[in-house]
């Protein structure tokens, strides 16, 4: 299933802390990348895509080409997540590592990150983000790698080490930059990012072992991972209404054929996320006659028809309810507060 590729709400948590003690301008940072300060202590997952906007803020107003490297150097220890929890109540570093990899997409989707092993060589593996954006491709590796590096380390006491880092990345900063802040040779133009490191240390008991917790831990990973299956479902139902909704074909049957689900399923899940078909077609409509209404000199007979009404009448029943204004009424407030 087609879905919104989105980033945990930590990252941008630990992005802000980076930036104050950087003491760069937070706020014209954000407003620069359309964020809001609201976004920070929310628990609303951010679309990956919007990193671009964040980087390419950051290097205009701090003029520093690699941002992302000395922001991660900035960045809080990563702690408090259930990743965390995943590595502390394992037996061994290594089996914390590979839960926290199945469970790596509630950090981000940005993130394909594999353990290599093999009799000659140990190495973990991501060239999951998409090497058209390379600017985040660049800052948001760069911005990772220090932060992933400086946790296996704390998780680790210190045994963790990286023997070498390959990055994917066309260009970057001075190799010796690079080795002061990793702690290992670097190389660049890489066919992939690959972060290699002694596999004796995948051996290395956590005295923080803890099986119920182990347990527990699994269980609330497992649920957050459920959370954003329907997120997603959501999402794809929402983009499929505004594909067709000009069409009339704005059924449930409808929707649910398009995206290979039987109609019982669509709903059952739909209402297992706390939603269902009509409150998302009722939601997107909404916002479409709103926005539409606000922010265009479209005729309302042209937006009932673009936000697929089939009679005037029903679009002007609904929008009363959505308001308690007719669509003019709405249409005239809104450009007298313009």
């Amino acid at each position: 299933m087609h879905r919104v590729l989105t980033d945990s709400p930590i990252l941008l948590r630990m992005a802000y802390s980076g930036l104050c003690k950087l003491e760069i301008p937070v706020e014209q940072v954000f407003a620069k990348a359309g964020l809001s300060p609201q976004d920070i202590d929310n628990s609303k997952r951010t679309p990956t895509s919007a990193q671009h906007g964040f980087w390419q803020a950051l290097i205009d107003i701090t003029q520093d080409e690699h941002i992302g490297l000395h922001l991660g150097e900035s960045l809080p220890l990563y702690r408090g997540h259930v990743i965390e929890y995943l590595f502390t109540s394992s037996s061994t570093f290594g089996q914390g590592l590979e839960r926290a990899l199945a469970y790596q997409r509630l950090v981000s989707d940005g993130l394909r990150v594999k353990l290599v092993k093999t009799d000659a060589e140990c190495y973990l593996v991501n060239d999951h983000l998409n090497k058209g954006d390379l600017l985040t491709l660049r800052h948001f590796t760069e911005c990772l790698l220090v932060a992933v590096i400086r946790f296996f380390r704390f998780i680790t006491e210190g045994q963790f080490q990286p023997l070498y880092l390959c990055l994917n990345l066309e260009k970057g900063a001075d190799l010796e930059e690079y080795r002061e802040i990793y702690g290992c040779e670097v190389s660049l133009q890489e066919e992939q990012t690959r972060l290699y490191f002694d596999p004796e240390v995948l051996e290395m008991p956590m005295w923080q072992a803890e099986p119920e917790l182990l347990r527990l831990h699994e269980r609330l990973a497992a649920d957050k991972l459920m959370q954003l299956a329907r997120f997603d479902l959501i999402n794809r139902v929402r983009q499929l209404i505004g594909e067709n909704l000009e069409s009339g074909e704005v059924s449930l049957s409808f929707i649910s054929g398009l995206i290979g689900m039987p109609q019982r399923q669509l709903r059952t899940q739909l209402s297992e996320a706390d939603t269902s078909f009509h409150q998302i077609l009722s939601s997107y409509r909404e916002r479409l006659a709103k926005n539409l209404l606000a922010d265009t000199q479209e005729s309302i007979e042209r937006i009932v028809y673009l936000t697929g009404f089939s009679e005037p009448s029903t679009f002007y029943r609904a929008f009363k309810r959505w308001t308690q204004e007719t669509p003019i009424h709405y249409r005239q407030r809104k450009m007298t507060s313009q």
